[in-house]
């Protein structure tokens, strides 16, 4: 924990606070009072300042709209019994943006920039942070070019922003997947560990055919031959096979999930057999028919732990048995739930705290 910096901060003279309806958080909806901007320009980042929310000033013609250099992160932050708020995992979090800064040659931000200014915006914006079960701050942290001008180029201008808002539980029901066979989301060589918007953009149209067949999102598979597994479309995927937790090996084609380690992690610490490797779909198949297969669940900041009730291969769905309190997934959703409310020792030191 660190004192917040002296930003220069502009206060916003109408909160919304009484305009929002903290018992029905919808992901997203509601934006907090203000956010934190900071341009790069000649070699350098600018000084942050907090302003109220609002638009952006901008032409048509910014790099971003046209080339893609954009990334961006999403964190959360919590409110404990003693009044504090912890951010989860900052460090985790910055390293991975600057990954994904590098990655699409974009400048990187310095950690102590990105810790002062994430504890200066929600400290201005304690308030927001909801205090009903399961609920949350999301916070988003995004960087794109921002200069003006037409040619494909990396940028020598960019902007810094940081969002949050107020969120409830991100699901509500256990997911059904579609593994994907024909359509690629990334593969090994390109953006796929980097969280650019690109990303997302080219997965929306693959994901919305197979919500019009009833599936919630798709598994993604290997661009090469989609035999293996990649990832969901919003979060690491882990199964629970023959007793062990199996989850795919991280590669340039999947995301390095910030909730995927802190669950391996502590799996870990409880003796639970952990492999990271390849994963191929007539594996999952053959674990539903032998009934080895006992356990599959989404692991990512937005959801913590997504139950997954049913995955589509080839036509044929196959159901998991719903999640009881002593499996896996319910258990390492408790721990970190106990750990960032600070009611387990935080031996990892992933908690960021903020005194309010």
């Amino acid at each position: 924990m660190t004192t917040a910096p002296a930003f220069d901060v502009q206060k916003t003279t109408h909160s919304r606070l009484t305009e929002t309806d903290f018992k029905n958080l919808e992901f997203g909806k509601y934006i907090s009072d203000h956010m934190l901007l900071s341009d790069w320009k000649d070699g350098e980042w600018s000084e942050p300042v907090i302003v109220p929310f609002g638009e952006l000033m901008m032409t048509p013609a910014i790099l971003a709209l046209h080339y893609g250099q954009s990334i961006f992160e999403g964190m959360k932050a919590f409110k404990r019994n003693d009044g504090s708020i912890n951010i989860f995992r900052p460090q985790k979090h910055h390293d991975r943006m600057n990954k994904s800064l590098d990655r699409m040659c974009m400048p990187s931000i310095p950690y102590e920039m990105f810790i002062q200014s994430l504890h200066a915006l929600i400290e201005i914006d304690k308030d927001w942070v909801p205090t009903s079960e399961g609920s949350s701050l999301y916070i988003r942290p995004l960087v794109f070019a921002s200069e003006s001008r037409l040619g494909v180029k990396v940028a020598d201008l960019y902007k810094f922003v940081i969002l949050t808002s107020p969120v409830g539980p991100y699901y509500s029901k256990p997911f059904r997947l579609k593994v994907e066979d024909h359509f690629t989301r990334t593969a090994e060589g390109g953006p796929g560990f980097a969280k650019c918007a690109g990303n997302y953009g080219g997965a929306f149209y693959p994901t919305q055919m197979a919500r019009k067949e009833g599936f919630d999102q798709v598994l993604w598979t290997d661009h090469k031959e989609h035999k293996y597994i990649d990832e969901v479309g919003m979060m690491n995927v882990m199964f629970v096979l023959n007793g062990k937790l199996v989850t795919p090996k991280l590669s340039s084609a999947i995301l390095d999930g910030i909730t995927r380690d802190s669950i391996l992690t502590l799996a870990r610490e409880e003796g639970i057999p952990i492999e990271e490797r390849r994963i191929s779909v007539d594996e999952l198949a053959e674990g539903f028919k032998n009934k080895t297969l006992t356990e599959a669940f989404g692991a990512g900041t937005a959801a913590v732990v997504a139950s997954i009730a049913v995955i589509n291969i080839h036509g044929t769905d196959y159901t998991i048995p719903t999640p009881t309190p002593n499996s896996i997934q319910l258990r390492m959703k408790a721990k970190l739930h106990d750990i960032r409310g600070g009611e387990m020792p935080d031996t990892h030191r992933w908690n960021y705290i903020v005194k309010v």
